[in-house]
């Protein structure tokens, strides 16, 4: 026992006992001893082993659940993994299954769901809306698969259309007399939760006490929140809702007056999830959420995965990097997936319940600051401060995801997969540029001592500092903002004068690019390169333009190439002889395969866990025929490393 030092040793020791015990404590829904479905060999395509396995843990879920969670690496086939578990759990019967995807992964889940499973019938939900232009579809509408490409062809109808019975027992029932095949609805994120058009709804007092005043349209009294008057300006673009009447604690006691509504002057349209969370409940076997991490906000693609989960009879979420560094990434997607446990658990909806489940499964680190008083006579003032920290409790596995998750790594395909390396090359700055950065960096230190704790300096510390040795040139002078008692408002600062460097001067870091990159392509290996700084400070700008008079064919992807239009992009490029291209990891995170970029560098990595284990991976996948290096370059002695 003396040997075992640390939790590490211990675990090498008895990680078979302790393998056993969790088996036995948390058995598996199909092992790889138990048989598995005939339906398996019906697919198009042959699954591997342990996708195999995932499928059949994933149908065996649903028998006695309507959740389940598919958490498999970047590349180890999460959609075949989840098509192939609607196949067999549905046991030959006709199915509809709805498939909410980011936006440019549409036509491919098309294409993966033809060469999958047998006699499916594709259909895009384009919009629900009245009018809209002409050259773009709307509604919903089949498409095929001719030549490798997604064309329109087929059925053209709607969504209220579907929901309508037409002397049938039911609208399924009519759909049934329709299509007596496995039915697939693919719709984007970003179009499933694109409602209508809204407007602020408050009227102006004309006459009265409150003559000129902003008034509520139900109330006509002005409206008051936070003990505050609001004026017209206050309203901005959020929406607000005044709190007329509490008859009681309960919240459902509470009422509540609308300040917007819709508005009747532009198009009339309806997010198509929330029409079928209202009007077609039970209309869907299945449905399928990629790219569920994506979903964990407080916002309207979250609320979607939600309406969801309440209106299919099944559903099946699908990520490669569940958590961030936080236990609470998870709380709004288990929420929204087994709200029943969750209550069961004693958690509420809301930032109550998210601080006492990170309490529960996360890390916190309580900071106390005690500051002695002028006189000694007096006791000394302490501060404490809570603070969330990454991690979480192995307990968050067996309460939630050990029963609801199937995991899948690329370990379990890897003789599928070619070699994997990752590097990380540290570059030492050029003399001019690391004085240039030291002296920056003092500045910023005195300007936090000067100003602890202000925000707006310590967001432009780790900006400029993580910028600068990229960018030395056109920063400006940075300023940061503070509250002027006597101003009684904030007022600007100068918080530090950057170096100003020579913009035609190839620094260290730029020409160990140059010599990585060209080395790449001697063995004809294709480069991707990744830079977090695209707009007023445009990195990538300059790497196109480096590599350029290098006599290396660059392109740079931007945010303004449409996203169902990314995958067709990559294509032209490599068509057109293209070596290099550059971009922000952000673009490409998720379902796009780089297959013809075997070489991925990380100029600059930004701060994002999920965007980088996403982007990292995007060559690494079923189907790559090249070894796989990703490279992470940065300043050695900066903020980068």
């Amino acid at each position: 026992m003396s040997e075992l030092a640390t939790i590490y040793d211990y675990m090498r020791a008895y990680s078979t006992q302790l393998g056993e015990r969790i088996l036995a404590k948390y058995p598996a829904l199909h092992r790889f001893e138990d048989p598995v479905s005939p339906r398996i060999d019906t697919l198009m395509r042959r699954p591997f082993p342990a996708q195999t396995i995932a499928i059949m843990g994933t149908a065996a879920r649903w028998r006695f659940a309507s959740t389940a969670m598919i958490i498999a690496e970047c590349g180890t086939g999460k959609t075949l993994i989840s098509l192939g578990a609607t196949h067999v759990h549905s046991g030959g019967k006709p199915y509809t299954a709805l498939a909410m995807v980011p936006p440019h992964l549409v036509e491919k889940w098309a294409r993966e769901a033809f060469t999958t499973i047998p006699g499916v019938r594709v259909f895009l939900i384009d919009d629900l809306r009245n009018g809209g232009s002409e050259t773009t579809p709307h509604g919903v509408n089949e498409v095929r698969l001719r030549h490798g490409r997604i064309v329109r062809e087929g059925l053209a109808t709607t969504l209220t259309e579907m929901r309508l019975r037409r002397g049938f027992g039911s609208s399924r029932k009519r759909w049934g007399s329709l299509c007596s095949l496995p039915a697939v609805f693919i719709v984007g994120r970003e179009k499933a939760k694109l409602g209508y058009f809204w407007r602020h709804a408050y009227l102006v007092a004309r006459s009265g006490f409150s003559r000129g005043c902003i008034t509520n349209a139900e109330t006509g009294e002005p409206i008051i929140m936070d003990e505050q008057r609001l004026l017209a300006s206050d309203f901005a673009n959020h929406k607000l809702a005044q709190t007329i009447e509490t008859l009681s604690s309960h919240a459902c006691r509470t009422r509540h007056s609308a300040l917007w509504q819709a508005d009747t002057s532009k198009i009339r349209r309806m997010a198509p999830v929330e029409f079928i969370g209202r009007y077609m409940p039970g209309w869907f076997d299945y449905a399928i959420c990629d790219e569920i991490h994506q979903l964990a906000g407080d916002t309207a693609q979250g609320n979607a995965l939600g309406t969801l989960a309440s209106c299919s009879e099944r559903i099946v979420g699908l990520t490669g990097t569940m958590l961030g560094g936080y236990a609470d990434d998870l709380f709004n997607t288990l929420f929204r997936l087994e709200a029943g446990k969750m209550k069961e658990h004693g958690y509420e909806w809301g930032p109550s319940g998210r601080g006492r489940f990170t309490q529960d499964y996360g890390v916190l680190e309580t900071i106390t600051k005690i500051e002695p008083e002028d006189n000694s006579c007096s006791k000394a003032k302490s501060t404490s401060v809570v603070r969330r920290k990454p991690g979480a409790s192995p307990l968050l596995f067996g309460e939630f995801l050990m029963q609801l998750c199937a995991f899948v790594f690329l370990e379990d395909i890897s003789s599928a997969l070619p070699p994997y390396e990752e590097r990380f090359v540290s570059v030492g700055m050029d003399e001019r540029l690391r004085g240039a950065y030291q002296e920056l960096e003092g500045q910023i230190r005195e300007a936090l001592k000067e100003n602890k704790g202000n925000h707006s300096v310590l967001s432009t510390m780790l900006n400029s500092l993580l910028l600068y040795p990229d960018y030395p040139f056109g920063l400006g002078t940075l300023y940061g903002t503070k509250f002027d008692a006597e101003a009684g408002c904030k007022v600007r600062f100068v918080i530090a004068e950057p170096a100003n460097l020579p913009q035609d001067y190839l620094y260290a870091k730029e020409r160990r690019l140059i010599e990585e990159v060209k080395r790449e392509l001697a063995e004809g290996r294709r480069c991707h390169l990744f830079a977090v700084y695209t707009r007023k400070h445009d990195v990538t700008a300059r790497l196109e333009k480096i590599l350029q008079d290098e006599g290396i064919r660059t392109a740079v992807l931007r945010a303004n190439v449409p996203t169902s239009k990314r995958e067709a992009w990559y294509a032209r490029q490599v068509k057109q002889g293209i070596q290099a291209i550059i971009c922000h990891p952000k673009l490409v995170e998720t379902g796009l395969d780089l297959l013809d970029f075997p070489t991925i560098i990380f100029y600059e990595s930004g701060y994002s866990l999920h965007t980088l284990r996403q982007a990292s991976r995007r060559s690494w996948r079923i189907g790559q025929k090249w070894p796989v290096s990703v490279l992470f370059m940065c300043y050695e002695g900066t903020m980068q490393t």
